[in-house]
């Protein structure tokens, strides 16, 4: 099983550093589906893979070519700090079915957005 980790872990890695992207999209969809833990598990397990700087050495790429706004990133980090909190809440009161559907909606909502924009 630590190889199907360690799979997800770099994919998402991949993808986080050309689109910034990671925990949501990927991580948790593929601990659904290829580690077979509960959409609650599986947020809490990327939320837990998340606090550590994991972005730290794609951030510095970024910051090093002049495309990073630090000042941005500390209040977005802020945000995301308490935001995490009150997801996590939040989903605590979702079925796990609730919390599926939930998060398909949001994917289809934003993949309609970028297509149509």
């Amino acid at each position: 099983m630590p190889f199907v980790f360690i799979g997800i872990g770099v994919f998402a890695g991949i993808l986080s550093g050309i689109f910034g992207i990671g925990g949501g999209v990927v991580i948790v969809p593929a601990l659904i589906i290829l580690a077979g833990l509960t959409p609650i598990a599986a947020t809490g397990t990327s939320l837990g893979a998340l606090l550590l700087p994991v972005g730290a050495l794609g951030a510095w790429e970024y910051y090093r070519r002049g495309d990073l706004k630090p000042v941005a990133s500390l209040w977005i980090a802020l945000g995301l700090f308490f935001g995490a909190w009150l997801g996590a809440k939040l989903a605590h009161h979702l079925t796990p079915g609730q919390l599926r559907r939930s998060f398909a909606v949001f994917l289809v909502l934003i993949a309609g957005r970028m297509w149509f924009t």
